[in-house]
């Protein structure tokens, strides 16, 4: 489970996040949305131990991210740039990460060959990934982040710039990650995203949770009939904050 308390950032003038507040449950997927600027990376940087909050508190299964060691033990990132090694091939990337994270060589081998299988990476595991598609890139960037075998994943953004294939690619893949029983976390701004994969959603605007729920419950806050009409309505419900 994740959990988000009151979190505030400030890059110089610029208040990021004003008091971001939710929970993530396990075995569900949680959809952060909200326009580009809203707070969505700076939360999950957050959540993810890059960065840390000027105020407030956030919390990986009961672990507070001031202990990031203990953190990143618990979770798996993407991050908006798969920031893969292009001289490496997919398979090294993998096998690379699981030895930051203390596998033994037997439990390594297993784990990369069940990703590399799960995931299709097959046709390419063994390419230098210099010269790789998005696709490819973030089919692996998602093997490395699940290579230690985390409770909770947090994505950036993971289907944007990809093609039709490899969006629906991806979103089988975080569909089977909450039939694991995994806590998944993700960012988007694409509205038809979030609303075929998501169970709970939270609308951030201007550094601030604006609405959050599952889909029903946010239709029936802003009285509308789709998702896009009221995302729109709750966008405007902020255009007085400053």
């Amino acid at each position: 489970m994740i959990e988000a308390r009151d979190l505030c950032k400030r890059f110089g003038s610029v208040e990021a996040l004003r008091g971001v507040s939710f929970t993530a449950p396990d075995g569900q997927i949680t959809g952060i949305l909200g326009p580009n600027g809203a707070g969505k990376s700076t939360t999950l940087r957050i959540l993810s131990t890059v960065m840390r909050p000027d105020e407030g508190e956030a919390y990986i299964d009961g672990i507070s991210v001031e202990e990031p060691m203990s953190v990143r033990a618990r979770i798996g990132v993407l991050p908006h740039e798969s920031g893969i090694y292009p001289r490496l091939t997919a398979r090294e990337n993998i096998e690379y990460f699981g030895r930051l994270h203390g596998l033994d060589e037997r439990r390594l081998r297993h784990r990369v060959d069940h990703l590399i299988e799960v995931l299709e990476i097959g046709t390419f595991a063994h390419r230098r990934t210099k010269g790789f598609s998005h696709g490819q890139r973030t089919k692996v960037a998602i093997a490395r982040a699940l290579i230690h075998e985390p409770h909770n994943v947090l994505l950036d953004e993971p289907t944007n710039g990809l093609d039709v294939m490899a969006t629906r690619a991806i979103r089988d893949i975080i569909r089977n990650l909450k039939d694991d029983g995994m806590c998944v976390l993700f960012s988007s701004h694409v509205m038809q995203e979030i609303a075929a994969l998501c169970d709970t959603i939270v609308i951030v605007a201007k550094g601030q949770v604006a609405a959050a729920g599952t889909p029903e419950d946010i239709l029936a806050k802003t009285q509308k009939d789709t998702l896009e009409d009221a995302f729109v309505a709750t966008l405007g419900d902020t255009e007085g904050v400053v």
